[in-house]
């Protein structure tokens, strides 16, 4: 075993990699960005070396920065981690030149499944089945329209080189399949330097399965059973389970042996997974992934394996020190992704200041955040991973739930409260849900409770007014009546929403409250460690409010509401609302709805436009965002450039 490891990484991976490697009694090597000087993982290594600009492109994914960090501080092998260059050859290639260890497959294996073209040829001829489509290399616009034609709809593009569903656009007619090659093939080459795409017909009712391989340098591969990584927002997974609650058993040994072919097929070294999709009994090849997957602690938690460990055996020459016979199944396993997104506004990431962050220790948390981080627009929006083992499924959920409905956190936009409506609903219950779950009961497990959040908001701003002067009612007088009910109007903003909220103290632990026209009754419990904390109970049955329990932090004026996982924020403009009063609200133009670069323009002045027209397209955190116009008009100005970096909020193109 060597004794110094750099990870080649940031945020989570390299938190979790840095965990295994310190029992191991390894020396820890960081690499940082601007943005990430004081980032956990950096704080957790023995050592850390800046490798650049916060932009990846000038930072994380230059090979000649990362090994020259290693040789500085003779780390002895590197852990690529997830994404960045974690699947990249030429970078595996430097290190071996470099006579440093890689965490994970050869240059060669990366290259041959690397290509989903190529990968999907190889295991064709390996006899592992794979879906029906087009995989050749002629890229040609009418060769690939005559290919989907004969595929039919729908279907999926798919890029060669792509992954994260970045490059991966569902076409449900022939209609929109030039629009979609041209957005996909533009987003690949973004994200990948390459826009080659392939063609696969698209399944009804699929699920995505995938196993976990673990193979050494001496001919040994083992599987690691399967996981269901059925649900998924914008093709990208967010709950993750095993084992897979429709696998039977024979399937099961089915799917492990065809993974173990395919990485025989490659020489394949280290961990990787092989990914399938399913419909009944019958299950198609989709890709391998060559490292460490994401989701790769609910496969920990069901076998009791530490996977980075293993690894890092295997990168040292190590004997793998498990058979197949070894791997026995222990229960159930459930991952959600903890995202800065969203929900609510087609899942746009959210940056900022991460105002608070607790997590219940009832179960697993990989995370590379901690309070006072900030979550910038140049990486994944990823905030942590939220585990939770039981002995059967039922079990793991429950544990899950309790633990997400118990979590806090705030100052970015998450989707703690829409995990927790997933993994609570019915559909999900049951087990036999598809890949289409999470669009089919999107409205339903979005939180709907912005009016509770303003009515908690406005208890505690009249609280804090109440109490105001360190307890003295004679220095607190805000609100002050003789013989009346402490009575106040607060303002809230959330956006260009303005909520008007009337608020009425009857006692120390009741308080009234009217926000838009209903109202509610809160039980203010306590206070503590800048926390307060109110259970509602509705008087009327507009929007039921009862067993909600809210708590709320305040700062520099913004009311963060957190209560059964998710999180609101509020402005309290009760003292300022000139301010606003005078202010004019864009109608009509095109918005930025988030920070990022633009990377497409497609209108000029003088266009007429439709309602939904594709007009502008933001990259931000690796994903692109379409701006469709919000209205029919013409273009009178167009304000930003291709190239240019907008702010949540800019006006982009003014229509009349």
């Amino acid at each position: 075993m060597f004794n110094s490891l750099l990870v080649a990484n940031r945020g989570e991976i390299a938190c979790r990699v840095f965990r295994t490697a310190k029992a191991l009694g390894l020396r820890t090597i960081a690499v940082y960005s601007d943005v990430d000087r004081k980032a956990l993982h950096v704080q957790l290594a023995d050592e850390a070396v800046y490798v650049g600009p916060a932009p990846a492109t000038e930072s994380y994914l230059v090979i000649d920065r990362i090994i020259a960090a290693a040789l500085q501080t003779q780390a002895q092998a590197i852990h690529p981690g997830y994404g960045f260059l974690s699947e990249n050859a030429d970078f595996a290639e430097a290190c071996v030149q470099a006579d440093i260890a890689f965490v994970g497959p050869s240059a060669e294996s990366i290259r041959s499944m690397g290509s989903k073209i190529q990968a999907k040829r190889l295991m064709e001829a390996a006899g592992v089945p794979i879906l029906p489509g087009y995989h050749g290399a002629d890229q040609a616009e009418d060769m690939l329209w005559e290919h989907a034609k004969r595929i039919g709809f729908p279907l999926l593009i798919k890029a060669s080189a792509g992954g994260g569903g970045k490059g991966m656009r569902l076409v449900s007619n022939a209609e929109e399949f030039i629009t979609q090659l041209h957005s996909a093939k533009r987003e690949s080459m973004h994200a990948f330097g390459d826009d080659e795409v392939l063609l696969e017909r698209y399944l009804t009712r699929p699920k995505h399965i995938e196993v976990q391989l673990m193979a050494d340098t001496h001919g040994n591969v083992v599987y690691l059973f399967e996981r269901d990584c059925s649900v998924q927002r914008r093709h990208q997974k967010v709950v993750e389970e095993a084992p897979a609650p429709t696998i039977n058993a024979s399937l099961r040994t089915q799917l492990g042996e065809s993974a173990v072919k395919a990485a025989q097929q490659v020489g394949y070294v280290n961990a990787g997974t092989v990914e399938f999709i399913t419909e009944g009994d019958k299950f198609y090849f989709m890709e391998m992934n060559t490292r460490l997957q994401v989701e790769h602690p609910v496969t920990e938690a069901i076998t009791g394996l530490d996977l980075v460990e293993l690894q890092l055996k295997v990168a040292a020459g190590e004997v793998l020190p498990i058979t197949q016979d070894d791997v026995q199944l222990r229960g159930h396993a459930i991952e959600v992704r903890l995202y800065a997104e969203n929900p609510s506004n087609k899942f746009l990431p959210s940056t900022g200041r991460i105002e608070c962050f607790d997590i219940p220790s009832s179960i697993r948390t990989d995370t590379g955040v901690a309070v006072g981080d900030e979550v910038s627009m140049h990486y994944d929006p990823m905030l942590a991973k939220l585990i939770a083992h039981g002995n059967n499924r039922d079990e793991a959920i429950r544990k899950l739930a309790q633990a997400l409905a118990g979590a806090r956190v705030a100052g970015v936009d998450h989707n703690l409260g829409y995990l927790l409506g997933l993994i609570q609903h019915s559909a999900f219950a049951q087990g036999d849900y598809t890949t289409q779950l999470a669009e089919q009961v999107h409205d339903s497990v979005v939180p709907q409770v912005k009016n509770i959040a303003a009515a908690i908001a406005g208890s505690y701003r009249l609280h804090r007014l109440s109490v105001e002067g360190g307890g003295d009612p004679w220095q607190g007088l805000a609100g002050f009546r003789l013989n009346q009910n402490n009575f106040r109007q607060i303002s809230l903003a959330q956006g260009k929403v303005m909520y008007a909220v009337e608020v009425e103290e009857h006692s120390q632990r009741e308080v009234h409250i009217r926000v838009n026209g209903e109202s509610q009754v809160a039980d203010i419990q306590f206070e503590c460690d800048g926390f307060f904390t109110a259970t509602l109970s509705a008087e009327s049955s507009a929007e039921q409010a009862d067993g909600y329990s809210g708590q709320v932090l305040i700062r520099e004026g913004v009311l963060l509401v957190m209560l059964n996982g998710h999180s609101e924020k509020f402005f309290d403009i009760t003292d300022d609302m000139a301010r606003f009063q005078g202010q004019t609200l864009t109608q009509g133009g095109v918005i930025s709805p988030m920070p990022g670069q633009i990377i497409a323009v497609n209108a000029a002045v003088g266009d007429k436009v439709t309602t939904g027209d594709v007009l502008v397209v933001v990259e931000a955190m690796k994903m692109e965002h379409a701006v469709v116009a919000p209205k029919s008009g013409q273009v009178s100005a167009v304000l930003f450039a291709v190239g240019d970096r907008v702010e949540e909020g800019a006006e982009m193109i003014v229509l009349e």
